[in-house]
């Protein structure tokens, strides 16, 4: 792993673990007992459990950038404050699952969607090999409609349903606003056409599908370049969030019922409703919760802030970044946000 900034070093290096004492620098690990004031040699008392455990603490290193950067932001964080041994192994959704519920390790899933790998997850907790030690984000909504936040500026309401429906004919005189949906084989094309039916907007929107992520950016880049009125749909933690600036618009609450229609090619009376949650969790292997209690309640309060996850997506794109040199930067520039997490009080960076 490489080395964290000197700034980082400077604030951990004379934090003891957690629940330990510090030890003098000459006193051996190992030492068992100690000779009594009459040279024979007396027991000494217990000594602390290890606050990381026994076993290395293994995290998996999702392939796709979100999950990748929780999972290093938390190796550093686990290293410094509680001085485990941290060891990332490459995993993806249905493998580490299954690796966790068979053996236990990883010891650590990160960012886990749940909901993509149910039978492997509900089997995991069932067996009690797995718990779920809370949502990897502070939010569980992943999925919604934007507009850039010039448009608000000019249509304060425009943010709503109702603002759309009074606002889309002044989006482009003389002819229909755009929506920007998903590419048409994306299960989103079909959700976003039955909510603009639903909402009363499919008149007054022509809907654009490009055909895939890339003509997707290309075309919201371009609105907002010229400073065009759009409405589009886009998912997250996402860098483009934090490119330009966008303003979610307020859809109607989650409604089971209506959102399984809406997810239909044919929904013959789609009713409002918003996307539907997504559950994304740090999963530990249960092995955590016996061998490090103090790490288990680490990874309860380690909730990301989305915007924060965006803006280190956005991060990303610089040259020459990588992920272990954008955790490096958000572990010595956002104690503000991991402070927390780690149930420290930490000085700020100087």
């Amino acid at each position: 792993m490489r080395l964290l900034p000197l700034i980082v070093g400077l604030l951990f290096v004379s934090i003891p673990a957690l629940g330990q004492e510090s030890a003098p620098p000459d006193t051996p690990a190992d030492l068992t007992s100690a000779a009594t004031d009459d040279g024979t040699a007396g027991d000494l008392p217990d000594q602390p459990a290890p606050v990381c455990g026994t076993r290395p603490m293994t995290i998996a290193r999702m392939s796709w950038p979100s999950a990748s950067l929780l999972a290093e932001i938390h190796s550093r964080l686990l290293t410094a404050f509680f001085q485990c041994n941290v060891s990332i192994v490459d995993g993806d959704l249905a493998a580490t699952g299954s690796s966790m519920t068979l053996n236990g390790e990883p010891a650590v899933a990160p960012e886990l969607w749940i909901a993509r790998v149910p039978d492997i997850w509900n089997a995991a907790v069932t067996g009690q090999a797995v718990r779920q030690a809370g949502p990897s984000y502070d939010s569980d909504s992943f999925e919604g409609w934007f507009t850039p936040d010039f448009v608000k500026e000019t249509w304060p309401d425009i943010a709503t349903a109702e603002g759309l429906q009074a606002h889309a004919a002044q989006f482009r005189p003389g002819g229909k606003a755009r929506f920007i949906s998903c590419p048409p084989d994306w299960a989103c094309a079909v959700v976003n056409r039955n909510l603009l039916k639903a909402l009363g907007l499919e008149a007054l929107f022509d809907i654009v599908e490009p055909a895939n992520r890339f003509d997707m950016d290309k075309l919201i880049a371009e609105a907002v370049s010229r400073k065009e009125p759009v409405l589009f749909y886009y998912w997250r933690p996402n860098a483009v969030l934090k490119q330009f600036s966008f303003v979610p618009v307020v859809l109607p609450a989650y409604d089971g019922e209506a959102f399984k229609c809406l997810a239909r090619v044919v929904c013959p009376e789609p009713k409002p409703s918003g996307f539907a949650p997504d559950p994304v969790v740090i999963a530990l292997a249960e092995h955590v919760y016996t061998d490090s209690p103090v790490v288990a309640a680490y990874f309860a309060r380690a909730r990301m802030p989305m915007d924060a996850m965006d803006a280190l997506l956005l991060a990303m794109q610089a040259p020459g970044a990588t992920v272990e040199t954008v955790a490096d930067q958000f572990v010595s520039t956002q104690q503000a946000v991991w402070s927390g997490w780690v149930g420290k009080s930490v000085p700020p960076a100087q």
